[in-house]
């Protein structure tokens, strides 16, 4: 599997300290949290890893023809946002 980045998310990962390898371990390691198979011009899907204590999520989608996973965004989330476990949003 060969990781792509885009430039969207390496100015993430700059501006919020996430390594190379913080977003190949979520990628590796990371539990799917929401899917969207009907993605153009690939399906993606977010993932929710882990830096130490930290919540990570790291969106991807799949260029399966190419081996390629694509990292569109990762950030840290919002407790605001996400209840606790960071697996779902809050309701408004």
């Amino acid at each position: 599997m060969k990781l792509v980045f885009r430039v969207h998310a390496i100015e993430r990962m700059f501006s919020r300290s996430i390594s190379v390898e913080d977003v190949r371990r979520a990628v590796e390691n990371g539990e799917m949290i929401e899917d969207y198979p009907d993605d153009k011009p690939y399906p993606s899907r977010l993932l929710l890893g882990w830096l130490g204590p930290e919540p990570l999520h790291v969106v991807i989608a799949e260029n399966k023809p190419k081996d390629e996973v694509i990292v569109v965004t990762v950030y840290k989330p919002d407790p605001k946002i996400w209840e606790a476990g960071f697996r779902r949003r809050k309701i408004p």
